[in-house]
């Protein structure tokens, strides 16, 4: 294969469609084992293209989804009460009608801590 220098390596990124350049990145990152800032790629994609980069970076907002309370009902319960500022009969409705969203909108860190509280609880969680 002939060697390519930058300007051609431009041309040939220009030429692409943003999903092309996107799975470009991965093979690249997998060939090499390195990771590609989001600047880097949202530099690289054709002028215009930027509102859809948006789309293609990780997800940062969580919701978490309580599918069934399980055996120890009133041990979910508690830890409704505990993730948010729901009183008991509000929480046991909530618990009561799973499957529902118990929590919206959060980052992954408080969605991961919601799931295993819960699921400690005996609780079958989703995270969306």
């Amino acid at each position: 294969m002939a060697k390519l220098n930058t300007e051609e390596l431009l041309d040939a990124f220009k030429e692409m469609t943003l999903l092309e350049l996107s799975d470009f990145v991965k093979v690249f990152e997998e060939t090499f084992d390195v990771k590609a800032a989001a600047p880097v790629a949202v530099a690289a994609a054709p002028a215009g293209a930027g509102a859809a980069a948006e789309e293609v970076e990780e997800q940062d907002e969580f919701d978490v989804i309580l599918e069934a309370a399980g055996d120890k009902k009133i041990q979910v319960i508690k830890e409704v009460r505990a993730l948010t500022s729901l009183g008991l009969k509000e929480a046991k409705d909530l618990v009561d009608g799973a499957p529902k969203a118990l929590l919206e909108k959060v980052n992954k860190e408080a969605a991961e801590k919601a799931k295993a509280a819960l699921e400690g609880a005996g609780a079958t969680v989703t995270v969306k």
